[in-house]
């Protein structure tokens, strides 16, 4: 995939009404500090048109960036940042649940888990979420280059186990640093966008 164009297109907050996009689109989940905008500015080629942060929940609105005139990437409100109120919390879930519920253009959600530890609470109920909305998550296992190449499979397998995930769900381990993982991870992409013609 090569990436010619990119545009931050798309901002909506909790009150906003979701645009009606006519391109595909590809949705990037996780938890607060997971890497998401990292992971998102790697695959656009781009320094910081995601905006990372060293405070978690930055991310509070869905971003949606128009990708060579093909399809969006959206970039979802990291989730289980625990300094958030309860209040916000709920209206991100709310946000994010319109989100999945409504959009008649979403292809796929890419979920975001860090490979260094065990899938937290949040990330298992993120998981079912997506599946009950009729998506199999695509689990990209962030923060690649912070452990041993001996320990991935480990890693990978606890994921697995943790989440519950049935055998064929695709984990892409991932490095926003070395950049690993992301030839595989516009593979997906592609696929995606071959399907969706």
């Amino acid at each position: 995939m090569i990436i010619k164009n990119v545009a931050l297109e798309t901002v909506c907050g909790i009150t906003s009404k979701l645009p009606e996009n006519g391109r595909p689109e590809v949705a990037f989940a996780g938890k607060s500090n997971v890497g998401k905008s990292s992971l998102i500015n790697a695959l656009m080629n781009r320094k910081s048109l995601a905006r990372t942060s060293s405070q978690p929940g930055k991310t509070q609105t869905i971003n949606f960036y128009n990708i060579n005139d093909s399809i969006y990437f959206v970039d979802l409100p990291g989730y289980g940042y625990a300094r958030t109120s309860e209040h916000v919390k709920e209206q991100w879930g709310k946000m994010v649940e319109n989100y999945l519920h409504r959009s008649r253009q979403l292809k796929a959600v890419f979920l975001l888990i860090d490979i260094r530890h065990k899938p937290s609470e949040n990330d298992r109920i993120m998981y079912d979420w997506i599946k009950n909305h009729g998506y199999q998550p695509i689990i990209i296992a962030t923060k690649l280059d912070k452990i041993n190449r001996s320990q991935v499979q480990k890693q990978v397998k606890l994921l697995k186990e943790t989440l519950k995930a049935e055998q064929n769900v695709r984990i892409v381990p991932f490095s926003a640093t070395t950049k690993q993982g992301r030839e595989e991870i516009y593979e997906i992409i592609e696929e995606i966008l071959q399907s969706a013609d």
